[in-house]
């Protein structure tokens, strides 16, 4: 998508579509008041979310005109101009025309930039695998024009926008690729590529992880032909380089057939996104790297694949993980937390961070609590929590912290290993935070449960098109840049 800021008076090109943002209340007076008789037959009041086509008016270089409703004028912020442009986009998107131009009353360089994210965030497309389709189908909107007095500002303001734009379409497009594309060692040699961005990233096979003793991660990869992968990346962009660094780590199951206590059929395809977590970790560090952030972060990812075969783990099994403490498997469907438990050992172990934040589709449980559009959040430490939820509610993508109760310990308890890998159905996502939690060694720590936020369909949302969502980037992204650079 070509992106441009311009002045009111710019002129139209001939297979443009002009897009005007409207608030609540003050619809009737838009272009001294040409639309008021197609608003008042579409009962269009400029309520947030509402949309109408109406004819150009005489004498407009248009080929289309879009009325887009914002709510009240006293409420609209940076995210209501984001959404507006998302929706904007969406109305023309396969209309035929090349451009969109947006007008927001009023827009200084801080919306007129993020109403800019917006039409990226929702023009994102995965169809690298279509062969056919209708024209009509396709999307044909590949410039849009936003308009501003401030355009120089704009542009600066939009920067570090495209690179999270950049980022959060990597996470996408992570989750969207096909399971037999998209194994551990294809995951490892994508992120691989982000030393183009200046990240260093290093990857460990099996034969490394089992010299680190990672029994509980080598367990839920061993049923795969796929060979399992640690995946580091290292940003180091605070002035001192040697400087305690934040750490994030990701649930990279690339494929989660739930092993030798199967998944039913139905639905089982969408286990190609139980990788989400790591998804997200990567892009992250990808967009840290892009704008060039002023910190020291980590992330790793924990990337397998979990299948039955004549190899696979199974219930009973007992595992050692890299920390010492041994795990019986109950349940191999309950693999996350069992990758996770290496990784977040590992990452506290070689870098000591100031926090860890874990990042995973983990449990249905979550989404019986909180539904598709929140994600779950458990925490050791008040601070990071506020920090998380402070940042979760700036950038649309919800949080909802959640207990973790002392007396719910005792679920994990095994009668023959230190614990183990299920509690039971009830919490049973309070359950599988507690179990990451013993291997977190005391440092301040947060899991987020984005089992019900990774994939949206249908979604509801303008900025997030049908598929990945690319959950927890721009959050995380918001947390480091408002709390810890500098």
């Amino acid at each position: 998508m070509d992106i441009q800021f311009v002045a009111a008076d710019a002129a139209l090109g001939e297979k443009s579509a002009l897009a005007i943002v409207v608030f609540e209340g003050e619809a009737a007076s838009v272009q001294g008041g040409a639309f008021a008789k197609a608003m008042a037959g579409a009962r269009f009041t400029g309520a947030k979310g509402q949309t109408l086509d109406v004819l150009a008016p005489a004498g407009s270089d248009a080929a289309r005109v879009v009325l887009v409703g914002a709510g009240k004028a006293a409420d609209f912020d940076v995210m209501g101009a984001e959404t507006a442009a998302a929706s904007a986009y969406a109305a023309v998107k396969t209309s035929g025309l090349t451009t969109l131009r947006v007008v927001l009353p009023g827009a200084d360089a801080a919306k007129a930039a993020r109403a800019a994210f917006g039409v990226r965030l929702a023009a994102y497309r995965f169809d690298k695998y279509r062969t056919k389709e209708a024209a009509e189908k396709k999307p044909s909107v590949v410039k849009t024009e936003v308009v501003t007095a401030e355009a120089d500002a704009a542009v600066t303001a939009f920067a570090d926008l495209a690179a999270l734009a950049d980022a959060i379409s990597f996470s996408r497009d992570l989750v969207s690729e096909p399971p037999n594309v998209l194994y551990p060692a294809e995951f490892a040699k994508r992120v691989k590529q982000l030393e183009e961005l200046g990240l260093e990233v290093e990857i460990l096979g099996e034969a490394e992880m089992m010299k680190l003793g990672m029994g509980s991660l080598l367990g839920v990869g061993q049923g795969s032909i796929r060979e399992s992968q640690l995946a580091i990346l290292k940003w180091n962009g605070a002035d001192d380089k040697k400087a305690q660094p934040i750490a994030f780590v990701g649930k990279g199951v690339c494929f989660d057939t739930g092993g030798i206590s199967i998944k039913p059929a139905d639905n089982m395809e969408h286990m190609k996104t139980d990788m989400g977590g790591a998804a997200a970790v990567s892009g992250l560090m990808h967009v840290l790297a892009g704008r060039k952030a002023k910190v020291n972060a980590v992330g790793i990812l924990g990337l397998v694949e979990n299948m039955p075969d004549g190899n696979a783990q199974r219930p009973g099994d007992v595992v050692t993980s890299m920390s010492g403490q041994t795990i019986e498997i109950i349940n191999t469907d309950a693999e996350g937390r069992l990758v996770l438990a290496d990784a977040v050992w590992y990452c506290q172990q070689r870098f000591k961070p100031k926090f860890m934040v874990d990042l995973a589709t983990l449990t249905g449980a979550i989404i019986i609590a909180l539904g598709d559009d929140v994600g779950g959040l458990f925490s050791n430490n008040d601070e990071l929590s506020g920090n998380l939820l402070a940042a979760s509610n700036a950038e649309g993508e919800p949080l909802w912290r959640m207990p973790l109760p002392a007396q719910y310990d005792k679920n994990i308890d095994s009668m023959i290993a230190d614990m183990k890998n299920t509690g039971g159905r009830p919490g049973g996502s309070i359950t599988a935070a507690m179990f990451i939690q013993r291997f977190v060694n005391g440092v301040p720590w947060a899991h987020l449960d984005i089992a019900g936020t990774a994939w949206k369909k249908p979604s509801t949302v303008p900025t997030i098109p049908e598929g990945a969502t690319g959950f927890g980037v721009r959050l995380l992204n918001r947390m480091v840049a408002d709390k810890y650079e500098g």
